[in-house]
């Protein structure tokens, strides 16, 4: 199975390092000297791995054959694709490859089903599932603890507790809107009761 672990960004200096954008719970492993790549565009590659470092909370690798900036810079936006054995799993209990996480329904704690996990999005600050519901709308749920209270790969069910607003924004512009609507006639319906009590 084929993973996406990685987005190469800028070249990084004038000796062919670039910089990446980790989509991986394991860039220690998959990301390391001497891991062989695909690559998405497929022209770009393979890509082996020569050299990695972390500079200034980014990693930085340089591959083998890439020798300048200018080799460097064609590679911006390629994508770097690991092949994985489907039934290997993470060293970690808590964390999971996005092929076990994909198509996950999503439920609440009371059973509510919320949609399907679509994609799956990495952001430097977290992940977060892209949620496909019912009538065709997506809604984003960050993937922390505090709200997908369990991974549930038996059943194939993502169980969460969103906070307010999460999943429910549209019903909860709704309510303000039926709410500012009936604010007027009330108090229409006040001043009509005041007059009438003047008489």
């Amino acid at each position: 199975m084929e993973l996406v672990v990685a987005r190469i960004g800028r070249a990084h200096g004038i000796k062919g390092e670039v910089s990446v954008e980790v989509r991986t719970d394991e860039p220690e492993l998959r990301l390391a000297p001497g891991a062989v790549l695909m690559t998405e565009p497929a022209s770009a590659g393979p890509l082996t791995i020569e050299a990695g470092r972390v500079h200034s909370g980014r990693l930085l690798l340089r591959f083998a054959g890439v020798k300048d900036r200018n080799a460097a810079e064609a590679l911006r936006n390629t994508l770097l694709i690991a092949e994985v054995d489907p039934s290997e799993l993470p060293e970690e209990d808590d964390e999971y490859y996005d092929h076990q996480l994909l198509d996950l329904d999503v439920v609440l704690a009371d059973g509510t089903e919320v949609g399907r996990i679509t994609e799956i999005s990495h952001l430097p600050s977290q992940d977060l599932f892209i949620v496909e519901r019912a009538d065709g709308s997506e809604v984003m749920i960050p993937f922390v603890e505090e709200i997908v209270t369990e991974i549930d790969l038996e059943n194939q069910r993502a169980v969460i507790d969103p906070p307010p607003g999460l999943i429910d924004d549209r019903a909860e512009i709704a309510s303000a809107r039926d709410a500012e609507a009936s604010a007027p006639e009330a108090e229409a319906s006040s001043a009509r009761d005041t007059t009438e009590g003047e008489d």
